[in-house]
């Protein structure tokens, strides 16, 4: 949920398990490989130090769970390696992490079809992906602000249009990479991981095109490092930066996609494992698909419908949770948002119809918020000065939205649990009336106004991370005419 969002790392480690071995042997005569259960379950919300444990409907192959064929990867934490081990027969295979999730953060596991059965018989060619959420500790949700970084260098702005918090150096903390419109660059800050939620310096600025915003992080090249994708809408590419595991990147791979692109998601369309990329582009009114090679390069763009008018806000989830991960679209123009569900194929097939999102729709942000188990959605609707919460039937369809009027240009929305009550609250970024909300939920997705938190001129997106590992959720607001991010401590 980071339309305009911040880069934080938390080291985390490629599988490594033995390779996997060819085997031409046909399918058994059970037919599919399937997916019984997970643990956790998706869309729930487990323990950081959880293990992953898969139930399948038969034996599995140890050898074929290799790195390329299970993927373990959290938006805060990245990548992880882990040691691998059998239960029930040998039907259950149990990941367990070689370090802790980060707290708040959504993880995502990937399966490709290379999994076999011991009796040769094949996952689905779509694979099969979930993801579930990391728990916080509880706390007062009260917020002080103890830091503010500085986004500039000699007095030139930068404006900074967005944001991404991933752990790029493998230290276990989130460091915070800010998304640069004038200044056409990416600017990391590395936390000094000494427990402080303090961060250093920004390295030295990697460039992208002009006016950039949206950005999602992956391991796209499969090393363990965190990598970062970003939509610029003035040089009508999606640009793709691999991680060195040190803060800095790679030089960025510039992708020509439509006319104004703008939101942007990773996800595995297509059953291999890896994560691909699908962006909006609000004046071609479509959608880009970027397929990726398994080693982090991405053929041309693709194109396909969204479903609505002016494709501009995007997110990726499973919301009928049959293991393949869908799109939500939400249109400026028409200010509709519509469910794709995906094929598994690299195609989607739209859901019902398309729904009011409550307004001009700038950024579109996922998360169970009445506990019902599947995936909600929240938009932040820009020019109509609102922000709305629309509620998943279950089978990705929405019902009608709720709406808070802010009375001006919204341009973010976020959703965690800040207070650690184990329901998700939620934060709102308002440019034009200069000020961050945040709405605490009942635990049944109804939001009551909790706090204003004024900015020191317009703000451009709120991350909601911990920042100094003590697991409750902090923030690291983003201010775009300031340029600087403005650190608070929850209490």
């Amino acid at each position: 949920m980071f339309a305009k969002s911040l880069s934080a790392s938390i080291a985390l480690f490629v599988l490594a398990v033995a390779p996997a071995a060819q085997n031409a042997q046909p399918a058994g005569p059970g037919g599919t490989l399937t997916v019984v259960s997970t643990a956790p379950s998706a869309i729930s919300v487990a323990p950081v130090t959880s293990s992953i444990r898969i139930t399948f409907d038969r034996p599995v192959a140890l050898n074929t769970l290799d790195a390329r064929n299970l993927r373990v990867f959290g938006r805060y934490s990245g990548a992880h390696a882990g040691a691998l081990s059998f239960e029930a027969g040998g039907r259950r295979v149990v990941f367990t992490p070689a370090a802790p999730f980060s707290a708040g953060e959504v993880v995502w596991v990937n399966l490709a079809h290379g999994v076999r059965g011991l009796d040769g018989s094949h996952l689905r060619t779509a694979g099969f992906a979930f993801s579930f959420g990391t728990s916080t500790r509880a706390s007062g949700g009260t917020f002080t602000q103890y830091a503010s970084l500085s986004n500039r260098t000699g007095g030139n702005q930068t404006r900074i249009y967005g944001a991404n918090a991933t752990d790029l150096n493998h230290d276990g903390f989130l460091d915070l990479t800010t998304v640069n419109e004038v200044s056409a660059d990416l600017r990391v800050f590395l936390n000094l991981a000494n427990g402080s939620g303090n961060y250093g310096s920004f390295l030295t600025p990697e460039p992208i095109g002009d006016e950039g915003s949206p950005n999602e992080p992956a391991d796209f090249d499969n090393d363990g490092n965190a990598d970062l994708c970003v939509a610029a809408s003035n040089s009508n590419s999606v640009w793709v930066l691999l991680g060195n595991g040190d803060g800095s990147f790679a030089p960025a791979q510039e992708i020509p996609v439509g006319q104004e692109p703008h939101g942007i998601v990773t996800l595995d369309v297509d059953g291999d494992g890896d994560f691909d990329i699908v962006n909006c582009n609000r004046s071609s009114d479509n959608l880009s698909l970027l397929l990726n090679d398994g080693q982090g390069l991405f053929g041309a763009a693709a194109f396909f419908s969204g479903g609505v008018s002016g494709e501009y806000g995007l997110a990726a989830g499973d919301m009928d949770k049959d293991g393949i991960t869908d799109l939500v679209v939400a249109g400026q123009a028409g200010s509709h948002i519509h469910t794709l569900r995906g094929n598994g194929n690299g195609t989607f097939t739209p859901v019902g119809a398309a729904v009011s999102s409550g307004g001009q729709t700038w950024v579109v942000a996922l998360g169970d918020v009445d506990g019902d188990g599947d995936l909600d959605a929240s938009t932040a609707n820009s020019g109509s000065g609102t922000a709305g919460i629309l509620k998943n039937s279950g089978g990705g369809a929405f019902g009608a939205v709720t709406t808070v009027n802010l009375g001006a240009h919204t341009v973010s929305t976020d959703l965690g649990d800040l207070d650690g009550d184990g329901d998700l609250d939620w934060s709102v970024s308002s440019f034009g009336g200069g000020f961050w909300r945040l709405y605490r939920n009942n635990g049944s997705g109804s939001f009551a106004f909790w706090r204003e938190i004024t900015a020191p001129s317009n703000p451009s997106c709120s991350i909601l991370l911990d920042t100094d590992n003590d697991g409750d959720l902090d923030l690291a607001l983003t201010d775009e005419i300031a340029d600087v991010v403005v650190l608070m401590r929850n209490q």
